[in-house]
Order: C-alpha cells, then structure tokens, then sequence
C-alpha cells in the first residue's frame, strides 16, 4: 500500500491497479466579516458547520450598568443561524438561546438559553444573588463577576453576582447578572460547490462595566465555522 500524503491515498492491488480511497481536508475559520472561503482544488462536497455568537452576561450594582449585547450572527453562503440573547440588567433574567436563522440548512437546532441567577446566603445577615452560567458547552460560569464565554465556543457569558444585601430588609432589592444564550446551530451539505463562498462569523456578546458596588458581566464566546471538504 502506498500513502501519499496531500489529501489521497492510493492502494496498489497483485495487479498493479491503485484505487484511490475517499478521503477529506478541513478549514476551521474563527473569525472574519464577509469574508472569502476557497475550495480546494478537486473538492467535490463540503459538509459546513456553523455557529452564532454567545449572548453576554449582565453586569450588576446599584446604579444600572447598562445592556448586555446579543451574539452576532454567522452565515455562509447566504445560510445565517443567529447569536443568543444578552442578560437582562434590570430583571437579571437569562438571556434566549439564539433561533430563526434563515436559509435552507441539513439541520438546525436552537440555542440553549442562559442559566437563571440563584440566591447565595454568604452569613446569617446578609446574601446576594449569584449570576447565571452562560448557555451552551463553552458558556461562562456566573462567580461574584461573570466569566467570559469561551472564545470559538458560541456560549453565553456568566451574569455577575448581585450587591451583597440584608437577607430580611432588602431581600429582592439588587437582582443578579442574567446569564447570556448560546448561539444557534446548522450544518449545510453542499454537493458539487462553487469555487468561493463569502462567510461571516458572529462575535460574542459585550458585557458592560460594573455598576456601583456590583461586578461585570461575562461576554459571549464567538462563533465558528467548520468545513470539511471531500474529494
């Protein structure tokens, strides 16, 4: 058996006939704004994978620190699947995972939403409200500030903790961070493909600052884009 190593391989048979056996080639792109795929020479099928941003994390005090943004969104060739949602600031709920991308897809599934914040007593007099993870398997964990969401990940960001407050007096009164959503999904089969493709990848929600006495939130991990290409 001989292997040739630029993407065949070619086994030699008693008669001297070399078959050659399928095998693929595969771009990763984590980034990039209308940007250009190529095929590679002799490609006769890519199977694309693709991702949208991660919402990010809101940030919390007791002055209001802003919005936290929704994951942008990623297409290739015209097929887009759209970023997770931002934690909600003034409510401290998560945000969506990302849903209603366009374009005919093999197969697509939604975003999964941020994690709900939960209540941390830290004594026998006073607590806070502890961020949410971010959604998704690359999210980011919700400590006292939100971790950022993994980049390349497409996962939410983590909310930040509320301000620490009385258990009795003031329970209630300073929400935690609303973790962000995951971005949604979508592999695209495409059979005899042209020569270029433009494509863009979604970049991760932002998290404000921190407000007064709170933390910030995590920012969404970006999204991705995986071709495989077969010969």
């Amino acid at each position: 058996m001989s292997l040739i190593l630029d993407g065949t391989a070619g086994v030699t048979g008693p008669a001297g006939n070399t078959t050659t056996l399928a095998v693929h080639t595969r771009q990763v792109l984590l980034s990039g704004t209308s940007a250009t795929y190529t095929r590679p020479a002799n490609c006769t099928q890519i199977v694309v994978r693709e991702q949208a941003g991660g919402g990010g994390g809101s940030s919390t005090g007791t002055s209001d620190p802003g919005n936290s943004g929704t994951g942008g969104t990623t297409s290739f060739n015209s097929i887009t699947v759209i970023g997770g949602g931002g934690g909600s600031t003034s409510t401290g709920n998560p945000g969506q995972g990302g849903t209603g991308g366009t374009g005919t897809a093999s197969f697509r599934i939604n975003g999964q939403g941020g994690g709900n914040s939960v209540w941390q007593v830290n004594s026998a007099t006073n607590g806070q409200r502890v961020g949410g993870n971010g959604g998704g398997k690359g999210g980011g964990l919700g400590p006292a500030g939100g971790g950022n969401g993994n980049a390349g990940s497409m996962g939410g960001g983590g909310g930040a903790a509320g301000v620490n407050q009385q258990l009795i007096s003031a329970i209630g009164t300073f929400n935690g961070g609303g973790a962000g959503g995951e971005g949604e999904y979508a592999e695209i089969l495409i059979n005899s493909p042209a020569a270029t493709y433009i494509y863009s990848v979604g970049a991760g929600g932002t998290a404000p600052a921190a407000g007064t006495s709170g933390w910030a939130g995590g920012a969404g991990g970006s999204g991705y884009i995986i071709v495989d290409e077969y010969y």
